[in-house]
Formats: structure tokens, C-alpha cells, sequence
């Protein structure tokens, strides 16, 4: 399983750096930003699976960057433990109401800390909150998106798939695949941001699928732009003959070595313009229909 990734937001360097060391010590992918506007960058991009987040920052404060994370789609789910010199109850009040996993004042006990943080990401497993090795949405929060969105009048539901994905696991190992899944939920921020909006959702539905929910007019363009990122940038995952030949070569179900092609999607689009849908299951099936309709397309 990949690690868990945390981002610490804290501008005192000392402690910053302290952090940083102690919970990459003990098994966590730990990155650091010194700013409220620089953490909600690196959300955008890298998506952590929990953030610790100091409240005094030197440009916006921790509050709003964690009212920013809670009001946007793609990152309302990331657990926040606001870290703080502050010891008021209005303080404390003002943080449960935007939503803080939990608050922990300065000077604080590291090991208490480090509790906290591991409760947060046992509590996020357990109800199925996240993607380990993504990092975005997965499970109920999915669900909850197709419940709300199903409400709503412009929408466009995309299920993305990658082809080939179970061979090059087996062929490259699991920390390879890790990477490619990771690689992958970066690519979708990278697209949703030039062709969507900053609220359109991203999900990890589990192993090769991903889901974008997004407005109508936005989907084309979005499933374009993917597919043609994918084919070039996933080559860097595959070594240098790979690439070269435009192959793997992996046993089948029966042992014997075949040729299976490099990895590539397919995508299924839909929306009330194209369809009907009495409830969030027949979203779905139906996504999963025009996805499989894209994989025997010319081209593909």
C-alpha cells in the first residue's frame, strides 16, 4: 500500500521542519508548506490524505484556508487538525464549525499528535472516505456527489477506466502500479482545472476507475484533453524496450506469455441532455455503457 501523504502547514521553520522529520520517520509521504495560499496549491496538485494546519499564517489565515478546502468539491473531504497558539473557545468553536477533524494548541505533545493524526486516517479508511493510494474521494463520498447531483439540472457524469492496467501491474509490481494510480489523480486535477471548474468532483471509485462529475459543456472537452495526456505521459512508466516495442509481455490466465498493449482509457460520458436516470445506480450502469462503447471505437 502506498503512504499515507500529509501536508503540514506551518511557518515556523523549527517546527515545520520537526514535523516533517518525526512523521516521515514513522512511515508518512510528508511535504510542507510555509503559506496558507502555497498549502491550497499543493492540495490542488498533490491531494493529501490529511492536513495539519497551523492557524497564523503569513498571508491568509488557517481558517479561511480551511473554509477554501470545505467550500470546493475536490477537497471538502480531507480531514484538517488545526495546530495553534491559541487556547480560546470562540477559537476552538469557529474551527469545529468549518469542519476541523480536530485542534491541538502549542506547546503540544508529539506523540499526542501523532494519535490524533492516526485516528483521523484509521476513522477515513474505516467509513470509506478516500483512495489510499490516490488520495481523492472514494466510496460514500461518490455516492453522496451522485445523490446530490442527480438533483440538479447540468451535469455530466464521466467513468474513466484504464485498459491494461491489471497486466502492467503484474508485470511491473505494485509500487509501479501505486505510481501510475497517483500519476493518474494528478492528471485528472491537471485536466478538470483547464477544461472544468475548481468544484467539478473527482472520485476514485477503486483500482483502474476513476469518475469527474462536471457540467455538461465541459465533459468533451475534458475526456479529449485526458486521453490524449494519458497516451503520451503514461509511456514514463514503462521502461525504455516497452516504450519502444508498444508491448508488454505478461502471462495469461493460463501461463502462457502474451502481448498486451500499453495502457490507455476509456471514457464514458453522460448527462440529463442524452439520458433518463430514475436513480444513481442507472447513472452508473449507463456511464459504464458509453465507457465500454469508447474502448471499441476507432482508435482505440
Amino acid at each position: 500500500m502506498a503512504k499515507a501523504r500529509l501536508l503540514i502547514v506551518e511557518d515556523d521553520v523549527d517546527i515545520s521542519n520537526m514535523l516533517r522529520i518525526f512523521f516521515s520517520a514513522v512511515g508518512y509521504d510528508v511535504e510542507t508548506a510555509y503559506r496558507g495560499s502555497e498549502a491550497l496549491e499543493k492540495t490542488r496538485l498533490g491531494m493529501p490524505h490529511l492536513i495539519i494546519l497551523d492557524i497564523m499564517l503569513p498571508d491568509i489565515d488557517g481558517y479561511e484556508v480551511c473554509r477554501t478546502l470545505r467550500t470546493n468539491a475536490r477537497t471538502s473531504h480531507i480531514p484538517v487538525i488545526f495546530l495553534t497558539q491559541r487556547d480560546e473557545r470562540s477559537d476552538k468553536l469557529k474551527g469545529l464549525e468549518l469542519g476541523v477533524d480536530n485542534y491541538i494548541t502549542k506547546p503540544f505533545d508529539i506523540e499526542e499528535l501523532k494519535l490524533y493524526v492516526q485516528n483521523a486516517f484509521a476513522r477515513s479508511e474505516r467509513e470509506s472516505l478516500t483512495d489510499p493510494q490516490s488520495g481523492l474521494p472514494s466510496g460514500r463520498l461518490i455516492e453522496d456527489q451522485l445523490r446530490r447531483m442527480i438533483r440538479q439540472k447540468d451535469w455530466a457524469f464521466t467513468d474513466v477506466r484504464l485498459n491494461y492496467f491489471d497486466a502492467f501491474k503484474d508485470v511491473y509490481g505494485f509500487i509501479a502500479a501505486n505510481d501510475v494510480l497517483r500519476f493518474v489523480g494528478m492528471l485528472l486535477g491537471e485536466v478538470v482545472d483547464q477544461r472544468g471548474t475548481p468544484n467539478d468532483f473527482i472520485g476514485h471509485a477503486g483500482g483502474d476507475n476513476f469518475v469527474i462529475i462536471t457540467a455538461s459543456d465541459s465533459a468533451a472537452a475534458i475526456k479529449q484533453m485526458l486521453k490524449a495526456r494519458f497516451i503520451e505521459e503514461i509511456q514514463a512508466h514503462y521502461n525504455f524496450m516497452d516504450r519502444q516495442q508498444g508491448f508488454i509481455l505478461a502471462a495469461d490466465a493460463s501461463g502462457q506469455m502474451q502481448q498486451v498493449p500499453l495502457m490507455n482509457m476509456a471514457v464514458g460520458i453522460v448527462s440529463p441532455r442524452t439520458h433518463f436516470f430514475s436513480d444513481i445506480r442507472q447513472i452508473t450502469e449507463l456511464a459504464a455503457e458509453e465507457r465500454r462503447r469508447d474502448l471499441l471505437a476507432p482508435g482505440n
